[in-house]
């Protein structure tokens, strides 16, 4: 028997008899703890977000809406915030939110000893500080802040900071120790194996914040699932063998495998953007790169249809713009981007003065995103307009350690996913000499990035997007190239799921016996 059929009865035997009563999905990593927003990373986070739930939460276009919650005032002076909560939702354990739930979450966030992933987000450390948390009532918390700042209801929505969840105290034990997650998510925390497979369960008094359709982590959420099961399968083949025999009725596959698995007749495939962004990075310190003609002549040769299609064949569309393509901001303006014209990027390498150095693009080939085949396309663009352009091969710890020192000319890279964007734009940017491993050192750039930090009106934040969409454009410190495609193949029997920003939600999700 050969190892992708073993493999794939092995599949077989752990999804069990009750595989007919329960979808069974692989995922590549194991998660790295049970405990939310404590050592996570995105795979932890998404298997926690489907059983806890914070006061606010992320829509579909990445904006903070009230979720346990059911609405939030602020003051005029913007430092005040009033949550009232939502009425009869409970934790697993049977118990009714309230307010002292809330402050007694926090409390624990807040203490050093409980390892929170943002505590520093919100201690002042980072520039955002919350001085008290108060509950005046059962029903109500408020939170007051030591400045206005436009990213506070942001900064609670994050998924990295696991939605700053509010958990039922029996979550720890009496010494202190976390135990398992009790929240008021749709699904409870089933089973845990480590390196084979985590579970979940259907939570049969959960509510619903809304009825309708899925929106983001704040629409309608039923579990409409009995059980969840998350089988932990690194090896590709493996994948496909399981899906193929039925073992596996969702995954996510890469997008070389698209045209295969759509082959299959029981077999479909979903994709959908996500807010990561692919880039070509470009150091303007460079004796080279500083050259400003010289960074726009690179954009102008560069088709961005080609390049998207090294990756993604024909599941993606070119996007210029820092912020991504599901985002309430990306207007009429990102939608503009840069021109491809072999001609004028002839021209503008002329009037540049370049000399024909060489040019170095830093690649890795990790099969999961698309640094290699991007800076392959772009070389051969780059070389016919009379650009000398090279691929430096590294591995991507390698690379990560150039990229945060500033070493290279060019990089080909990616930028994990930002919703708001003050928060897109101040990931990139900032000032060399105190960030090395920022790319665009703007003073008028960032004074309108600090001004997004702070304004919360809608229409005067899209004019700040707006205009520095049109700075990247122009001054080239680095080429948005498009955004990440989750690609997952589903069994034919599964309704209701799409997928999301690289979460598997599976609310609002059934699949047919």
């Amino acid at each position: 028997m050969n190892r992708v059929l073993a493999s794939a009865f092995m599949l077989a035997a752990m999804a069990g008899p009750a595989a007919a009563q329960s979808l069974t999905v692989a995922v590549a990593a194991d998660v790295r703890s049970i405990n939310p927003g404590v050592n996570r990373d995105d795979n932890t986070d998404d298997f926690a977000l489907q059983m806890v739930e914070g006061l606010v939460g992320y829509n579909e276009g990445g904006v903070a809406q009230p979720l346990l919650a059911e609405k939030v005032d602020r003051s005029a002076d913007g430092k005040t915030y009033t949550f009232t909560l939502r009425q009869g939702v409970k934790f697993h354990n049977g118990a009714e939110l309230t307010s002292a739930d809330v402050l007694w979450s926090w409390n624990r966030y807040m203490d050093p000893k409980t390892d929170w992933r943002c505590t520093s987000e919100f201690d002042g450390r980072s520039g955002l500080k919350v001085e008290s948390v108060t509950a005046p009532d059962a029903l109500t918390v408020v939170m007051t802040i030591a400045q206005p700042n436009a990213l506070f209801l942001d900064t609670l929505a994050r998924t990295d900071c696991a939605m700053t969840a509010i958990i039922h105290k029996d979550s720890v034990k009496p010494d202190g120790s976390f135990d398992k997650p009790i929240g008021t998510g749709p699904y409870k925390f089933g089973e845990w194996k480590r390196g084979e497979f985590f579970t979940m369960t259907a939570f049969d008094g959960y509510k619903s914040p809304k009825d309708g359709r899925a929106d983001g982590y704040v629409g309608s959420k039923r579990p409409l699932l009995k059980e969840v099961k998350f089988l932990i399968v690194k090896d590709p083949a493996t994948v496909k063998a399981g899906l193929t025999s039925g073992a596996l009725d969702m995954a996510e596959i890469l997008p070389s495998d698209v045209g295969e698995i759509r082959k299959i007749p029981k077999l479909a495939v979903a994709t959908a953007p996500n807010a990561v962004r692919h880039v070509f990075l470009i150091q303007t310190r460079d004796a080279v790169m500083g050259n400003k003609k010289l960074r726009q002549a690179i954009a102008a040769a560069l088709d961005m249809d080609e390049v998207v299609a090294s990756f993604y064949n024909d599941l993606g569309k070119p996007n210029n713009s820092p912020i991504y393509s599901g985002s309430s901001y990306f207007g009429e303006v990102e939608k503009k981007g840069h021109v491809y014209d072999p001609a004028k990027a002839k021209q503008l390498v002329k009037e540049s003065g370049y000399k024909g150095e060489k040019i170095a693009i830093l690649a890795n080939k990790r099969g999961t995103v698309p640094s290699f085949p991007a800076a392959v396309v772009a070389q051969q663009m780059l070389q016919a307009v009379g650009i000398n352009a090279e691929i430096e091969v590294l591995d991507w710890a390698t690379q990560l350690d150039r990229f945060s020192k500033g070493s290279y000319q060019m990089q080909s890279f990616s930028f994990s996913a930002r919703f708001d964007p003050a928060i897109a734009f101040e990931q990139f940017s900032g000032p060399k000499d105190k960030q090395p491993r920022k790319v665009y050192d703007s003073a008028e750039g960032q004074a309108q990035i600090d001004k997004l930090m702070l304004i919360t009106d809608k229409a005067q934040r899209q004019a700040i997007v707006d205009d520095l969409h049109k700075r990247i454009i122009d001054e080239v410190p680095l080429i948005f190239l498009f955004n990440g495609i989750d690609v997952m193949a589903i069994n034919k029997r599964i309704t209701g799921f799409q997928p999301w920003q690289s979460k598997l939600r599976m609310w609002e999700v059934t699949l047919a016996n």
